[in-house]
């Protein structure tokens, strides 16, 4: 099981991510938010610890961003705030589980294997086509026994396309569903994007591809192989 753990006081971080390797665990223990985020977007974890009060981001905003991209890894928020309106804003957030400060090494060990136990019992949210498919709650694209983690609007194309197969979406289209109908972005980020999820796909090996059709858009199909 691997675990991303979050927590500026280094002397803590060092001491439980000791305990938890000694437990099994395998363990990426960083110090401030910014990197929290970075870490839990770009690899699949089966769990997130986080300190509340770290510097860059604190563990509640990169929790709530983290929702809001829709990834579903279960979280345990640790806080020397033990107020019950303190606890309500975590759970609120998005955390499964909250832990005061100080904390007993027992205690954490076990709301961790709670917290692993609720995500074996979880029920993936999946779209599919052809050797394609999308877990929308890890983000996790897969094809075969490959898989590759999607990020940002790349994720929110693919989850389209893959929603929608064969259906072409002109320069336009992709721009109102996925950036928005405010969006102040320039139509170039929609190429750069697809070129993201061409390399992915080739990546995977895939049997599909996103095809250009000359002036009208793109679309998810099978590709023709030769």
């Amino acid at each position: 099981m691997k675990i991303l753990f979050a927590e500026d006081d280094r002397d803590l971080s060092n001491a439980v991510k000791t305990l938890l390797e000694r437990n099994g665990y395998q363990v990426d223990a960083i110090c401030d938010g910014e990197e929290a985020l970075s870490y839990a977007l770009a690899d699949a974890y089966d769990g997130i610890i986080l300190d509340w009060m770290m510097p860059e981001k604190d563990g509640v905003t990169v929790l709530k961003l983290l929702r809001k991209k829709g990834l579903s890894i279960p979280c345990l928020l640790l806080t020397a705030r033990d107020a019950v309106e303190d606890r309500v804003t975590g759970l609120d957030a998005g955390a499964d589980d909250y832990l005061p400060k100080p904390f007993n090494a027992n205690e954490l060990l076990a709301r961790i294997r709670a917290m692993l136990r609720r995500r074996e019992s979880y029920v993936p949210d999946i779209a599919s086509f052809e050797d394609l498919s999308l877990d929308k709650g890890k983000n996790e694209l897969r094809c075969k026994d490959k898989l590759v983690r999607l990020t940002g609007k790349s994720y929110l194309l693919m989850e389209l396309f893959i929603e929608n197969p064969r259906i072409i979406f002109s320069v336009q289209q992709l721009m109102d569903k996925v950036w928005g109908w405010d969006a102040d972005a320039e139509s170039s980020v929609v190429w750069v994007n697809i070129s993201t999820l061409r390399k992915k796909l080739t990546e995977l090996d895939s049997d599909t591809e996103i095809r250009m059709h000359r002036g009208t858009g793109y679309s998810l199909e099978k590709r023709d192989r030769i």
